[in-house]
């Protein structure tokens, strides 16, 4: 559900880049199970960040069976790919089927297990990484990966704003009270975690854009 008014987040939703065949079958998919995914309007930011930065290598932090990763390719040229990382088998078989079917296996790295431990097994630069896994270790896979982001390059986190957070003890906390998290739960406590590490690192400029759930935009610039 987006963190737009209902009349504002129809707007943008149905101005928002149609999905193909396999991205609807995706979609279908996800409304039937109740299974959470981006929206096409936070998927269609991924694919313009994919552009604006030339992407070659995306990394993600949990990838479900693969919605995210399909849209920053659907924004990458021939030669890019991307690390898609998932604890759940079933759910990167699935990655692997929708994407042997739109052609785009060639281009994606399947990994099954923890990306906090699995991203010390691959190189970078990244020029976009996406943060979507357990709220509570954001702020570890920022660290982890951080010196691996390219210059120019960006890392996104999901769910800022909504989702399983709890959107009044972040917005009380980030307007000064302190305490305003410390019963909210692992998840709040998680992403303000998150937007406290990214915010105070001098390498990156960091904004949440209101897009679906809430996004973190964190740019490298050094």
């Amino acid at each position: 559900m987006s963190v737009l008014p209902d009349d504002l987040a129809r707007f943008v939703r149905a101005t928002a880049p149609e999905h193909d065949e396999i991205q609807r079958e995706m979609v279908d998919y996800a409304e039937r199970e109740g299974f959470p995914i981006i929206g096409p309007e936070a998927g269609a930011v991924l694919r313009l960040f994919a552009r604006l930065t030339d992407a070659e290598r995306v990394f993600e932090f949990g990838s479900g069976y693969g919605y995210s990763a399909y849209w920053f390719l659907r924004g990458m040229g021939d030669d890019g790919d991307v690390v898609l990382t998932e604890f759940d088998a079933d759910e990167l078989d699935m990655a692997r089927d929708f994407f042997e079917r739109a052609g785009l296996t060639e281009r994606a790295t399947f990994e099954e297990g923890d990306a906090v431990a699995i991203v010390d097994d691959h190189d970078g630069p990244f020029d976009l990484v996406l943060v979507d896994h357990q709220k509570h270790r954001y702020a570890e896979a920022f660290e982890k990966v951080r010196e691996k982001v390219a210059v120019g390059g960006v890392v996104v986190a999901d769910n800022v704003m909504k989702g399983p957070v709890d959107f009044d003890a972040l917005l009380a906390y980030f307007e000064g009270d302190d305490d305003a998290v410390a019963d909210a739960g692992d998840d709040t406590q998680g992403i303000a975690e998150y937007l406290d590490t990214v915010r105070a690192d001098d390498a990156f400029e960091t904004v949440v854009l209101p897009v679906d759930e809430g996004i973190a935009v964190s740019t490298r610039v050094e």
